[in-house]
């Protein structure tokens, strides 16, 4: 029938109490599908109804890498092409460079469906200009805008600099990983609410809540004052608002986020983090780690934090998609923060109007030491201001001598230490004199 629903088609189809005697109400005949084999494809597991699903043996496949999809494209799928568009590879070259920039900028697939077609694209285009000028066309990825126009798909979106309330965490989609930044802010109000925004699904929400209450319990571990929450706003925001976001993986991220606004503590440039938390700060596994890894790479991110179970992950996959990004395994999320966090500060004091008083201690960076410029001493107290918080910084003030003043005070330790080296002398002398036999 062909109002008929296929899911439940199929799962007549392949229940085994009920395949061997399957009437074709089309034809009218009765089907024994008892020794037949069926296999099916789909890009989203969660729409497929549970009862068929159960019914099914589930190989999930990964989609391709970006260097897969480079050889598969310069392997099989160009020579292909130029067979079917009638040209050879004397009159037609395709650069490395613009198969990497379809791959990156025009096209955003698990497959290569879609690459294939805008290389046939290309060739037609070329096709044309060979006939018409009879010349021989090389395309490289600065030619491509020319031919395909502007392109599709730019860099992911994530924090370059090291920022106060900004992190960077890796999500998996159905077309490979991607780097998401998840972003707080904090202000003064007499609600003191949790605000998310960024078209978040209930798994999400769940994460954030869990981070924000993680660091409200040990507030005092993190230095943080018992009422700083009691007024406060607390806005957590993922760009890319149109697109839904739903996963437990964004959990670390989230709470590293959260904790750096509320600490002024910045998050450390190039590094990227994934894994699920509990109540009591425990990290946990997640999937989906060999997509983002590749998408992290591909971003330019160094450092990449991981729950300790998902080593056996990075084991798995082949040293050419890991070299030259390093791995930090953590359990806790405290962990987490002393990785991904460079600046050390803690909240001494906060005032009736609100000004917080930091001591902060920047912390070194491992691999990325810059050279220290000379701070000048007598330099007026600065102020930083943030909302409705401020920050000051006060400078250790140093006493101002002249040279006559130096030398006088250099004489008089010199001499403060002479005296002090006979006096320890003569004692010595003494006791030495009393152990002598009378």
């Amino acid at each position: 029938d062909f109002k008929g629903d296929p899911s439940a088609a199929l799962l007549e189809v392949l229940d085994p109490e009920q395949n061997c005697r399957f009437h074709d109400n089309y034809i009218d005949v009765d089907y024994d599908l008892s020794k037949v084999l069926f296999i099916a494809t789909a890009n989203n597991m969660s729409t497929i109804p549970a009862p068929l699903l159960d019914r099914m043996d589930i190989i999930e496949l990964s989609s391709y890498t970006r260097e897969e999809k480079f050889q598969i494209a310069k392997k099989h799928l160009i020579k292909k092409q130029l067979k079917n568009n009638g040209l050879n590879s004397k009159n037609f070259r395709l650069t490395d460079s613009a198969v990497y920039a379809l791959i990156d900028k025009y096209t955003r697939e698990a497959g290569v469906r879609s690459l294939e077609r805008i290389i046939t694209k290309l060739m037609r285009k070329a096709a044309v200009q060979i006939i018409n000028d009879n010349l021989t066309v090389k395309i490289s990825a600065n030619d491509l805008q020319s031919y395909l126009g502007v392109p599709k798909y730019t860099e992911d979106f994530y924090s370059k600099v090291n920022q106060v309330g900004v992190a960077n965490g890796l999500a998996w989609t159905s077309v490979g990983g991607e780097i998401l930044q998840i972003e707080t802010s904090i202000c003064k109000s007499k609600a003191g609410k949790l605000i998310l925004t960024g078209n978040l699904g209930d798994v999400m929400k769940e994460s954030a809540t869990l981070g924000l209450q993680y660091i409200r319990a040990h507030a005092e571990e993190f230095g943080i004052s018992e009422d700083f929450f009691e007024d406060k706003n607390i806005h957590i925001h993922v760009p890319e608002g149109a697109i839904p976001k739903d996963g437990p993986s964004a959990g670390v991220t989230m709470a590293t986020s959260l904790l750096s606004a509320i600490t002024g503590r910045k998050v450390r440039k190039h590094i990227a983090m994934t894994g699920e938390i509990t109540l009591h700060g425990k990290v946990l596994p997640v999937g989906g780690i060999k997509e983002k890894i590749l998408a992290a790479k591909r971003s330019g991110v160094t450092d990449i934090i991981l729950c300790k179970e998902n080593q056996k992950n990075i084991e798995d996959i082949k040293p050419i998609y890991v070299k030259g990004v390093k791995f930090h395994y953590v359990k806790d999320l405290k962990e987490y923060v002393h990785v991904g966090q460079s600046v050390k500060a803690k909240i001494i004091s906060v005032s009736p109007e609100g000004k917080i008083s930091l001591s902060m201690k920047q912390a070194e960076e491992p691999e990325r030491r810059e050279e220290r410029r000379p701070q000048r001493r007598d330099r007026e107290p600065a102020r930083v201001s943030r909302g409705a918080d401020s920050f000051e910084f006060r400078p250790r003030q140093q006493e101002s001598l002249s040279f006559e003043d130096m030398l006088s005070k250099f004489k008089q330790t010199s001499d403060e230490k002479l005296s002090g080296m006979k006096k320890s002398d003569g004692n010595r002398r003494t006791a030495q004199n009393r152990r002598k036999p009378q």
